[in-house]
């Protein structure tokens, strides 16, 4: 996928921050093969757990899926949906099946927190830097990325399945493919509406 710059946008010539300053979420709708390869999954991992991490705890934890793995999921998304909605139609069922194979990759980032060492809060912004990490080297890498919570994130059931600890939270399921279009750019606060100087 071509960034390409926005209309009227200033031009740097350091790369890193022309990528911050375009990086969009492509919607699951609009992504779809190829993935990330295994040498490009690896380099989006190793980007991921470079984040910052007080007392150096690593309180959180990464699931690959893909292939199969999506398939079966998605049986589990839709019996804990099915269950939790009996009056659900057999359309909203099928859409729970395939909802972990949307995109040919899904990342699941969760919480492990395991000692009270550094605050909760804390480790829990360490890892939604882990999720924010990983949208920015699947960008850098040419690929539509997209980091989604829903109802799977707050199920104990699908907790429980993902062996994710009742105390623990699923931080962000990670959409990475191929974009089908590029998105257009939305709107940003102005920094004298967000930011001020002390």
């Amino acid at each position: 996928m071509t960034i390409k710059p926005l209309i009227g946008e200033k031009q740097h010539t350091n790369d890193t921050i022309d990528l911050l300053l375009r990086r969009r979420s492509v919607k699951v709708v609009s992504q779809t093969t190829p993935g990330p390869n295994q040498e490009d999954l690896e380099t989006i991992l190793r980007c991921a757990v470079r984040v910052p991490d007080h007392k150096k705890l690593t309180p959180w934890h990464i699931q690959v899926v893909q292939g199969e793995a999506q398939e079966q999921l998605g049986e589990v998304f839709a019996n804990v949906f099915q269950w939790e909605n009996p009056d659900a139609d057999a359309t909203r069922i099928e859409f729970e099946k395939q909802r972990p194979a949307r995109a040919p990759l899904l990342l699941i980032v969760s919480t492990k927190i395991e000692t009270e060492r550094a605050p909760r809060w804390e480790q829990i912004l360490s890892g939604a830097a882990v999720c924010q990490n990983i949208v920015i080297a699947a960008t850098a890498l040419g690929y539509a990325s997209q980091w989604l919570s829903e109802w799977v994130n707050y199920s104990d059931a699908i907790k429980q399945h993902l062996n994710i600890a009742k105390g623990d939270e699923i931080l962000g399921f990670m959409y990475i493919g191929s974009a089908t279009e590029l998105p257009t750019e939305r709107p940003r606060p102005d920094l004298s509406d967000v930011v001020e100087y002390l």
